[in-house]
């Protein structure tokens, strides 16, 4: 792939996006903050499990 298909390549993909509306930017946001809500808490419940198994040994 040469300089000049690679810029072709991109134009095209320029070409083909969108610039999304500001309800579908609130669906995006809110689902991207429920992810890491999810990821989080996992991660908290994770911690505080693996804290209850070594408070034993000690």
């Amino acid at each position: 792939m040469n300089i000049r298909e690679f810029i072709n390549s991109i134009i095209n993909t320029l070409r083909l996006t969108k610039k999304t509306t500001f309800e579908e930017f609130k669906l995006y946001l809110k689902l991207i903050l429920i992810g890491i809500g999810v990821v989080g808490g996992i991660g908290f419940i994770i911690k505080v499990v693996a804290s209850f198994l070594t408070l034993g040994r000690r």
